[in-house]
């Protein structure tokens, strides 16, 4: 069902976008042409790419950069900077020089769920996101190119499926199959509801750790967490026969969702009790222990190359997973 590759975010200190510009980031890092040999290591069948590595590139080195991804479907990936006037121009020229038909983005800054830290400016972000998409989405269809946008642990089923269908027809969601958690959502109902509208999925597990305001979500190899793919994939099967899907381990650092905190919950809509439920049931699973240390080695500050292992040992987990389930990586 899946043509399974890779994107750089689960590996962001092996590649170096981790901490860049910073006394932490990784003085080693691949880069571009070490995350694409990875890619083809793994047997990736299709390639995100962060635009921060295709922006300073001319289109002659973007063409070059295309004939080197051969075999692989690429997927420029970026987000919005939430600056008045801006534009996709940039992504666009660069899927196009690539040849990726799809530019994936995230539309806020806002992590964890926590919309309701930033008062009244979540409003206002989700105002210039919805007009920012409407009116780059034509230019990108006059290219060829569809805009697909992500649940970034900021935005539920309900509200991607409404900014997409709102946007036009070359308007899609990314499915995170983590980061519905991190919205109180069921990552189940989520793929139900928007299978219509899915164009690319990032395939994230968690373990979680409960706290007294809701819990820790702490990345973990796909496969091994509570995410349950297996329900997922059923979903999306009757719509998405051809979909490309990246592995994306977690975020180095772990996310702390509040949902037992009733003010986290402002600005949200409605959610059923009984999918919350769901959600929370299935947290339980591989759960990590009250007390036990969850933190990983960037988080405890761990030299370089530990880190590093920490992430190529749970991407080729990943891969061992997938294909232990049948959902091939090659």
């Amino acid at each position: 069902m899946f043509r399974i590759g890779l994107n750089p975010y689960g590996v962001a200190y092996t590649v170096g976008l981790q901490a860049a510009g910073t006394g932490r980031s990784n003085p080693r890092g691949i880069g571009l042409d070490g995350f694409v040999a990875l890619a083809r290591e793994i047997g990736a069948r299709c390639i995100e790419l962060d635009w921060r590595w295709l922006m300073p590139l001319t289109d002659t080195n973007l063409d070059r950069l295309r004939g080197d991804l051969e075999g692989m479907t690429p997927i420029c990936s970026c987000w919005l900077s939430q600056e008045p006037d801006e534009t996709l121009a940039e992504p666009i020229r660069c899927a196009t020089a690539t040849g990726a038909a799809l530019v994936r983005l995230h539309l806020t800054p806002v992590l964890e769920g926590a919309r309701a830290s930033w008062g009244p400016r979540w409003g206002e972000m989700v105002d210039h996101a919805r007009a920012t998409l409407r009116r780059e989405s034509a230019k990108a269809a006059d290219v060829g190119v569809a805009l697909a946008v992500e649940d970034h642990q900021d935005l539920g089923s309900e509200e991607l499926v409404a900014i997409a269908e709102e946007a036009g027809t070359h308007v899609g969601v990314v499915l995170d199959t983590g980061n519905p958690f991190a919205v109180g959502e069921d990552p189940v109902a989520f793929a139900k509801r928007a299978a219509h509208v899915i164009r690319h999925v990032h395939l994230k597990d968690y373990r979680a750790q409960f706290t007294e305001h809701g819990y820790r979500l702490v990345r973990c190899a796909v496969g091994d967490g509570c995410v349950p793919f297996e329900e997922i994939a059923a979903a999306l099967a009757p719509h998405g026969s051809s979909l490309t899907a990246s592995i994306e381990l977690g975020a180095l650092d772990a996310r702390h969702i509040r949902v037992f905190d009733a003010a986290w919950w402002t600005g949200y809509p409605p959610r059923d009790a009984r999918e919350l439920a769901t959600a929370l049931g299935r947290l339980q699973r591989r759960r990590i222990d009250t007390g036990d240390d969850h933190r990983t080695p960037w988080e405890v500050n761990a030299p370089p190359q530990a880190i590093v292992d920490y992430e190529m040992n749970q991407l080729h987990r990943s891969v061992y997973n997938l294909r232990a389930m049948d959902w091939s990586v090659s």
